[in-house]
Parts: C-alpha cells; sequence; structure tokens
C-alpha cells in the first residue's frame, strides 16, 4: 500500500513558476512509476507527465512539454513537478499516482495509488 500526498499547488499569475511536491508512504518507493495528471473543472481527468523508476525516462503531454519538468528523489520517496511558463489553461487539480507495473504507463487505468490532490490557479 502506498500513500500519497500532493502539496505546492497555489495562486500564480500568467508566465509564472510553481514546484508541486507528492511524498509517498512506505519503504519501496523507487519499485514505483510516478506520473501526473490534472483535472480542470468540468474535464476529464488527463495526463501531465509520467518518469520511471530510475528517473532516467520522461514522458510527457504536447501541452506541457518544454515547460513542465518531473523529477524524483528516490532518498526521499519524493517526486516533483516543475512547472514553468505557466498559461490559465494550466489551471487545475493536480494529482500524483503511482503504478507497479513495469511499463511507463501514460494513461489513469495505468496506475494503482492516487494522491488527493493540489489545486493550482493561473490568472491571465
Amino acid at each position: 500500500q502506498v500513500q500519497l500526498v500532493e502539496s505546492g499547488g497555489a495562486l500564480v499569475q500568467a508566465g509564472g513558476s510553481l514546484r508541486l511536491s507528492c511524498a509517498a508512504s512506505g519503504r519501496t518507493f523507487s519499485s514505483y512509476v510516478m506520473g501526473w495528471f490534472r483535472q480542470a473543472s468540468g474535464k476529464e481527468r488527463e495526463f501531465v507527465g509520467t518518469l520511471d523508476r530510475s528517473g532516467g525516462r520522461t514522458i510527457y503531454a504536447d501541452s506541457v512539454k518544454g515547460r513542465f519538468t518531473i523529477s524524483r528523489d528516490n532518498a526521499k520517496n519524493t517526486v516533483y513537478l516543475q512547472m514553468n511558463s505557466l498559461k490559465p489553461e494550466d489551471t487545475a487539480v493536480y494529482y500524483c499516482a503511482a503504478s507497479f507495473g513495469v511499463a511507463v504507463p501514460t494513461t489513469a487505468r495505468g496506475y494503482n495509488y492516487w494522491g488527493q490532490g493540489t489545486q493550482v490557479t493561473v490568472s491571465s
């Protein structure tokens, strides 16, 4: 069982930056693929990015590529989402998720554990 707790969400102006953190419980954090998703009001949850166990491979949604960066610190059981050049359309609740599968999934069904989410609001 893994518990995930996101933090770092805030209100920020367009063009600004924000770093989200996701702290995981348990001793096997390094064995999980970690992903970030977001859900805007009235919309479906969408994939943002994912990072493999070692942190050596990342996949990003086209909408955030070049602006967002995922990283992890296995010693701290934490995964990060650095968000730069934020746009109003980035406004959403952001969720981190953990997968114990072998693959690096880009859909929500590929993840086994979810955090409660943190709100990011980008004002224009």
